[in-house]
């Protein structure tokens, strides 16, 4: 074993002062990664986003279309609402229905789904 420590590729390095990237440099390189991940990221979102409200839509027509015979699938409508009747999740409604009030009809989930709605007549 030998007694000399450092790596003969490294004899007589002496350290700059100053550093290899300037703050400018190091700036504009952040801002492109931030640019590249959001580039890749928010696609990603707004077809999630999309693709939920679209089944959240076709699942309350369907519903409300079940629950009532003289509503069609524009006397429905959905919404994404944190504080909702249903908690925190797409929402289904009724619009136009029931004297002109907008009504709850069932909590969709946060991944939408068809609802199970209890029909008041069963059991009764």
């Amino acid at each position: 074993m030998s007694e000399y420590d450092d790596h003969p590729e490294l004899a007589g390095y002496e350290p700059h002062s100053r550093p290899v990237r300037s703050r400018r440099r190091l700036r504009v390189m952040r801002a492109f990664v931030v640019l590249g991940i959001v580039a890749l990221v928010l696609p990603g979102i707004l077809t999630t986003y999309s693709l939920a409200k679209s089944t959240a839509q076709a699942a309350c027509a369907a519903t409300v279309a079940s629950l009532s015979r003289t509503l069609t699938a524009s006397g429905s409508r959905v919404q994404f609402e944190f504080f909702g009747p249903g908690g925190v999740g797409w929402q289904c409604y009724t619009v136009g229905a029931y004297g002109g009030d907008r009504q709850p009809v069932a909590p969709l989930g946060l991944i939408p789904s068809y609802p199970t709605v209890q029909d008041p007549t069963v059991g009764t």
